[in-house]
């Protein structure tokens, strides 16, 4: 069984890292999970972020971060299904059931 990666992203400035660690995750057969929350929810509304969930298995983010950030909850992101405007719950996911943690 390939290993899992669990990406927790809180920075506003690492898109271009987690789209690259994913590529590189999912070229090795791994499963990805990428949650977005604080400031980093805000990475929603870049144009490359769509195709991350299309490249991740499960993208996420904190509905509530993002109304913090400003956004309205009902202001679903391109590329985002609306079940997974989430809570925190998302983060403890990754830190239980994947192999691998990575914080950006």
């Amino acid at each position: 069984m390939a290993k899992s990666l669990g990406i927790f992203v809180t920075t506003p400035d690492s898109l271009k890292h987690v789209i690259g660690v994913t590529k590189a995750a999912k070229a090795k057969g791994s499963n990805v999970k990428v949650f977005f929350t604080w400031k980093a929810t805000t990475l929603s509304k870049d144009p490359s972020f769509p195709a991350l969930c299309e490249l991740a298995d499960d993208v996420s983010i904190c509905v509530d971060s993002y109304v913090k950030q400003g956004f309205a909850v009902d202001d679903v992101p391109v590329g985002l299904e609306p079940k997974k405007m989430a809570t925190q719950a998302q983060h403890g996911i990754i830190i239980e059931d994947f192999d691998c943690y990575l914080s950006l």
